[in-house]
């Protein structure tokens, strides 16, 4: 495939609330961000994703946004972000937006309209309203966020549609002015100088226009709305819309979030025409829960599990685009608390190797804030502690499911999205130094053993090694566009693939094992390329790889695996 600047970008994703709070109001912001543009240079980032900074009441952290052409005022002023977006560029960072066109705020001028004047409204087919059916909503399909899809809509027999929460009403796609009025909006901030978007929840903007009934499967007597309101058929017309009267006017990157979509799907996705530069893959960040929004309906898995999920999704991506890697983001739970499974375990080796597993294959990854430092997840005592909309929902179904209060805790405390929003440990100083005012989430306690200022003084630190598999991979033509070939593939404990470009090739293993393990090679001549250990265990025809050892050899002739 063609090579693209995006290609070898290392993207970080920011979650501003809780990046770096400069004015000292107990919430992150974007001058924060500016001011900790020199520890992200150090780090070896090319590109920061930063999470909705819109105006908007914040019922879901920014994702309900009531005005796309303001920032909300927590975080800044335009000239912050201008100046924001001016400094990087001199470090040699872009910037990339989340872009939101599913859904707005309740409180958008559009919607409140819609509110104030229920059948008139110039804004009433900018949103999805339909009669209920004899006193009930017009189906029984279950919001992401719990609860029916349909709000009454004051005033009227009619309800409005909301994948989501409450407060974030859908956008009706199907009407034509609403598409033209979000591609003005796209491009208005692409001229802005942003390098592109993240796309948020882009497969929902196309419903199933029967609106009938689905079974239902939970005790609510609901149906998950995703059956009708995900991936449908004629989203694609939308798509080559959006990308025909936007993304493609400008040399940017986009990134969707894509879920839903099979992989026979995928060159409609990231193909030569395809919609986006790439998308995230799912699958593997939710493998310990049935689906992504039932996280009380627990799965055990195992490593070969992982690495089946992560090979299939490589090699599916390969044969038609570029995909997006990630271990964690905004929306998931610590990757350490999550892939490690014995807290004893979870250490400088395990993070380190989970870290050169994901950045090495094929596609550009994403590290998100505190990944680089091995942050985890915390531990909650009530549910009155959780700020997540979606965790809150989650606690009260699982209850409802039958699980106990305490059952329903300890899931929210394994998988709320709040392990990853927690703000971000600076040094031991108090507020892990975020800010000097209380912050708008409780902390994680561990933030004085785990911070970036210890890490930045200790050679030997989760921190350091990060920056040297940032390095490595920069340096490597074959670790960026190099093909993934999967090797070991019935070994239960190892992860390993090849990268492989121009007769180039750099062998990769990771062990997910507390114990040593030991491989077969037919040659011993390599250089090692980077190694969490001091030490390579070999002989002529064994490696023998430590408890968590990552370890990427390159070649000087082929090294065969029996």
């Amino acid at each position: 495939m063609k090579k693209k600047w995006w290609q070898k970008e290392i993207i970080y994703q920011i979650y501003p609330k809780s990046f770096f709070d400069s004015n000292q109001d107990g919430v992150g912001d974007i001058k924060g961000i500016t001011q900790k543009l020199g520890y992200l240079k150090s780090l070896g980032i090319t590109m920061i994703w930063i999470c909705p900074i819109y105006k908007s009441p914040m019922a879901d952290n920014g994702y309900d946004i009531s005005d796309y052409y303001q920032l909300n005022p927590e975080f800044g002023k335009m000239k912050d972000l201008e100046e924001l977006i001016g400094q990087a560029k001199e470090q040699g960072i872009k910037i990339v937006l989340d872009l939101v066109i599913n859904h707005t705020s309740d409180e958008h001028p559009w919607f409140k309209d819609v509110l104030a004047n229920p059948k008139t409204s110039k804004y009433r087919d900018y949103y999805v309203l339909k009669p209920g059916k004899n006193g009930q909503p017009p189906t029984n399909w279950r919001s992401v966020f719990g609860g029916s899809v349909w709000e009454p809509l004051k005033g009227t027999d009619e309800y409005y549609f909301h994948s989501f929460h409450v407060k974030q009403p859908d956008l009706n796609w199907e009407n034509p002015q609403v598409r033209k009025e979000l591609y003005e909006m796209v491009n208005y901030w692409l001229e802005k100088g942003i390098a592109g978007f993240r796309v948020d929840a882009i497969t929902f903007i196309k419903k199933d226009q029967n609106y009938e009934n689905i079974p239902a499967d939970g005790v609510d007597g609901l149906g998950k709305c995703t059956k009708k309101t995900r991936n449908q058929p004629g989203i694609e017309d939308f798509l080559h819309e959006l990308n025909r009267e936007t993304f493609s006017k400008y040399d940017c990157v986009t990134i969707g979030e894509a879920p839903g979509v099979p992989y026979d799907q995928y060159s409609d996705y990231i193909g030569e025409n395809g919609y986006f530069s790439m998308i995230f893959d799912f699958k593997y960040a939710d493998l310990d829960v049935a689906s992504g929004s039932e996280w009380f309906r627990r799965v055990d898995w195992s490593v070969q599990d992982l690495k089946k999920m992560i090979f299939t999704s490589q090699e599916e991506i390969q044969k038609v685009g570029w995909g997006a890697n990630f271990l964690e983001n905004h929306d998931q739970n610590r990757s350490i608390s999550k892939y490690i499974k014995e807290e004893e375990n979870r250490n400088f080796y395990s993070a380190t190797m989970l870290g050169a597993m994901f950045i090495n294959l094929r596609g550009t990854p994403f590290i998100y804030q505190g990944q680089e430092l091995g942050m985890t997840n915390f531990e909650r005592d009530s549910i009155e502690e959780f700020d997540d909309i979606s965790s809150i929902d989650q606690y009260y179904r699982a209850i409802d499911e039958g699980f106990s209060a305490e059952e329903a805790l300890h899931f929210m405390n394994l998988r709320s999205r709040d392990n990853s929003r927690t703000p971000f440990h600076w040094s031991a100083e108090e507020n892990g130094g975020f800010s000097k005012a209380e912050p708008w989430l409780g902390m994680n306690n561990n933030f004085k053993t785990i911070n970036a200022e210890q890490q930045e003084q200790d050679p030997n630190s989760i921190l350091h090694f990060y920056k040297k598999i940032i390095e490595v991979r920069k340096s490597n033509e074959s670790l960026i566009y190099g093909e993934f070939e999967p090797i070991l593939e019935e070994h239960p404990t190892i992860i390993a693939y090849k990268r492989k470009l121009n007769g180039e090739e750099v062998v990769c293993y990771f062990n997910f094992s507390a114990e040593e393990q030991k491989v077969k090679v037919e040659s011993s001549a390599y250089d090692v390329l980077l190694n969490n250990y001091k030490e390579v265990g070999r002989t002529e025809q064994e490696l023998t790889l430590q408890p968590y050892q990552a370890l990427l050899l390159s070649k000087k002739e082929a090294i065969h695996h029996e």
